[in-house]
């Protein structure tokens, strides 16, 4: 991609279940800028599961949401996550051309469920250790079918997606990106999604593993609609707390919080299983992102039953950009639903 020889600047887009969000940035010397921000919520199971169930609805409102921001953007970083995509860090042997390659391959065959000759990978070596003729190395690898149907959308929507990324990578780089790291600390960042929770670990400052829970706000939707007997449009208006005066708060609450038991065990299996594998007694912190983070009592009912301290991720928080520009979407308000697009626009893009 050629970027213009005055300012550069890279678009996310994330496609999601419930919406997709976009975010723009300028890279500038002193750090980013927003241009755009544009999120549209899809009809009610327009997406469910990865399974694009109404295409037509999907790409009628990524169009519209490029033409309400810029109608000029064609070219998109944009991110896969699912069950056809896995990421993982492991250690082998210090390698170095074809060598490293066949190792890597071997490695990514042990760990994906799927034949690796049907998977596209790619992969970065994040340290060497000459001492121990070792190295470690990152691995994204996802199914060729899944990844060339997704681009076909993309493209189907009239834009060129230059760069794919993955989720939790994206998350992680808008973390990074914004907030001092404690290399003390082992964190999560908790990106709560629509049917899918994603979850990615860092210790001694740097990106560790990811696992994904299938779960997320489908079963809150689902559980508001048919207390209140809501239509989708106040439905996601309840979803949001925008409904205090017309539904019980007591009920809503707990209604959230009845609906949020397979979210809770599957995340508490998924801390379980990283502590026994990094052989560390305790996540320490929690950053939540995502349209769960959004959700009212969701967050402070998270923090007591996982019993760890627990923050709202704000992407934009060392970002630059004029809240009069966007005051009809309020970013201040959204910020943690723009976790995977800023992530995603931080990358840099030749």
């Amino acid at each position: 991609m050629l970027l213009s020889r005055g300012k550069k600047s890279t678009v996310g887009l994330d496609i999601g279940a419930n919406s997709v969000k976009l975010v723009k940035l300028d890279h500038t010397k002193s750090g980013y800028s927003v241009s755009a921000i544009g999120v549209r919520e899809f009809p009610p199971e327009a997406i469910v599961a990865d399974e694009i169930r109404d295409r037509e609805a999907v790409i009628f409102n990524i169009q519209s949401l490029i033409d309400q921001t810029d109608p000029k953007i064609k070219d998109v970083v944009v991110s896969i996550s699912g069950h056809g995509v896995i990421t993982d860090r492991f250690t082998i042997d210090k390698k170095t051309g074809n060598e490293a390659e066949q190792a890597i391959l071997f490695e990514t065959e042990q760990r994906a469920p799927f034949d690796v000759d049907d998977v596209s990978l790619d992969y970065h070596i994040i340290k060497t250790d000459d001492d121990a003729n070792k190295m470690d190395v990152l691995l994204v690898a996802a199914r060729k079918e899944f990844l060339h149907n997704y681009l076909e959308l993309i493209e189907e929507c009239g834009l060129r997606p230059v760069v794919v990324d993955d989720d939790a990578l994206a998350i992680y780089n808008s973390y990074v990106g914004n907030y001092e790291i404690d290399p003390t600390r082992i964190t999560a960042l908790v990106n709560i999604g629509n049917d899918v929770t994603n979850i990615t670990y860092m210790h001694e400052g740097t990106f560790q593993t990811t696992r994904d829970v299938s779960a997320g706000t489908r079963e809150i939707y689902n559980a508001i609609q048919k207390e209140f007997r809501l239509n989708p449009e106040l439905t996601i208006k309840a979803l949001k707390g925008e409904m205090n005066e017309s539904i019980d708060e007591d009920m809503l609450k707990a209604t959230i919080i009845s609906a949020t038991d397979e979210l809770i065990s599957g995340i508490e299996l998924a801390f379980s299983y990283y502590k026994s594998q990094a052989k560390v007694d305790n996540v320490d912190w929690i950053v939540l992102s995502g349209g769960g983070a959004l959700i009212p009592y969701l967050p402070e009912f998270l923090q007591t039953k996982l019993n760890t301290p627990l923050e709202i991720a704000n992407p934009l928080r060392n970002i630059d950009y004029d809240p009069e520009l966007f005051q009809y979407l309020q970013p201040e308000k959204i910020a943690p639903l723009l976790s995977v697009s800023v992530g995603l626009a931080m990358r840099k893009v030749r």
